[in-house]
């Protein structure tokens, strides 16, 4: 793949380059979090064994308060609290002698009378203070605690140094971080296999966009072939209508007569079906226009029911439509548009009710709103037919439907239609009982 290519395919899929992101971030995470935790825990540890190692030291002096100027003593006390500190590598008392300190007691006898000049036992002395430090030492770590120890009375009588071994310690620190860096090398695998497991994800993000790009070019064609459409099927229209007149004139024969027929009620219904694939069309796309004008809507529901009043009389219907007693019809509305709903909605009542009659009412509801019902004694519909009416390509399948003609687009675009006029529509049914169709709209402001 070119890298031209390369950038356009990460540009056109975004979702890859955010999972791609996360597989680095994720992980980087959990490391930087357990490197910052590691140097913190151990940075705590340290200063802990550091104020214990001092503490230890300040323990020491209590118990030689009493022996600082007895050597013996202070070597007897020396060799019992190795038996009771495995953790004490060494313990020496010095006397200061001149710029030199004198070993006067420790746990190696041998080195007893030797002195020693190191700076730490100067700084620890000359300040009064104690230091304890961090020594690494042939593999081994130890803390070294250097201090003054003090008589009864305050004054410094004699140095301590003293090593602490940090084995045990740094032993269980080990263990503590090995089990850490443990979870955290588990948890970047797991990372890694549950977004490697789920891969499909970037197959799933082209396939997406690439259903975007069908489905535009799919909106585009339905757009350009319904506008082709639409000149060859008015002009079938239109000579079928004159040959129909040329009939009335001079008679043809019945067959004639049929095949005429045919053709212009043909041509009406693949105008109607290229009108809806246009309203889909424009629709989808946004480019449906709404022209809202403060309108009344009773006139537009009785020229509608005088319109569709020969289709009901063909099937033997009582069509009738009402308006309330005191009920205000005036809303915005598209007034073009408005009657396209109506004559679906109407139509559709029509053509779904084999006997009985069809009813519309305008009324007010308590909202300050428009209500235009459509009731009908026709076939009705079950809860689960009634749950996706409105769905675009639905049709009812069933026996008392399937001689019926459609395209399921009719409610789909009506429904869309009330809503751009600020409007909802809703259905109650019952199955071989009747349905009501409710068209909501907002009333318009009086001045």
């Amino acid at each position: 793949m070119a890298k031209g290519s390369k950038i356009k395919f990460l540009r056109d899929n975004k979702q890859v380059i955010y999972s791609i992101a996360l597989m680095v971030f994720i992980p980087g995470i959990v490391i930087l979090n357990t490197w910052i935790f590691s140097g913190f825990f151990k940075d705590t540890i340290d200063q802990s064994l550091q104020n214990k190692a001092v503490g230890i030291g300040q323990t020491i002096n209590a118990g030689l308060i009493d022996k600082l100027d007895s050597p013996e003593e202070m070597q007897l006390f020396a060799e019992n609290y190795k038996r009771m500190e495995d953790s004490a590598k060494s313990l020496n008392v010095f006397y200061r002698e001149g710029e030199k300190f004198k070993l006067v007691a420790g746990l190696d006898k041998d080195k007893i009378g030797q002195t020693e000049d190191l700076t730490v036992y100067a700084i620890a002395w000359n300040n009064n203070w104690p230091i304890a430090q961090k020594i690494f030492e042939n593999g081994e770590v130890y803390w070294q605690v250097v201090m003054p120890l003090a008589d009864s009375q305050g004054g410094k009588k004699a140095l301590l140094s003293m090593e602490l071994s940090a084995g045990i310690v740094d032993s269980l620190l080990l263990i503590v971080l090995t089990r850490s860096y443990f979870i955290l090398i588990v948890t970047v695998i797991l990372i890694i296999l549950l977004l490697f497991v789920n891969s499909h994800l970037f197959e799933y993000s082209i396939l997406y966009n690439k259903i975007k790009e069908i489905d535009a070019m799919k909106d585009d064609f339905i757009s350009m072939a319904s506008h082709e459409l639409r000149t060859p099927v008015l002009a079938i229209k239109g000579y079928a209508s004159l040959i129909m007149e040329e009939q009335e004139k001079k008679p043809v024969s019945k067959e004639v007569q049929h095949y005429t027929s045919t053709i212009s009620l043909s041509a009406d219904r693949l105008s109607l079906l290229v009108e809806d694939l246009l309203d889909v069309s424009r629709i989808e796309q946004g480019r449906m226009k709404i022209d809202l004008q403060k309108a009344d809507t009773w006139p537009l529901v009785k020229e509608t029911v005088e319109e569709l009043k020969v289709q009901a009389d063909a099937k033997g219907l009582v069509l009738e439509c009402a308006l309330e007693d005191g009920a205000k019809s005036m809303v915005n509305i598209d007034k073009d548009r408005f009657k396209q709903v109506l004559i679906n909605i109407i139509g559709n009542a029509i053509k779904y009710t084999p006997k009985g009659k069809v009813e519309i009412l305008v009324k007010n509801g308590k909202d300050k709103n428009l209500l235009v019902t459509v009731k009908d004694t026709g076939v009705g519909m079950t809860a689960k037919e009634r749950s996706r009416l409105f769905e675009k390509f639905y049709r009812i399948r069933k026996s008392e439907t399937k001689e019926i003609l459609g395209t399921g687009l009719g409610l789909w675009i009506t429904k869309q239609i009330v809503e751009l006029m600020k409007g909802s529509i809703a259905v109650d049914s019952i199955e071989n009982v009747g349905s009501q169709f409710t068209i909501e709209l907002p009333l318009a402001e009086e001045p």
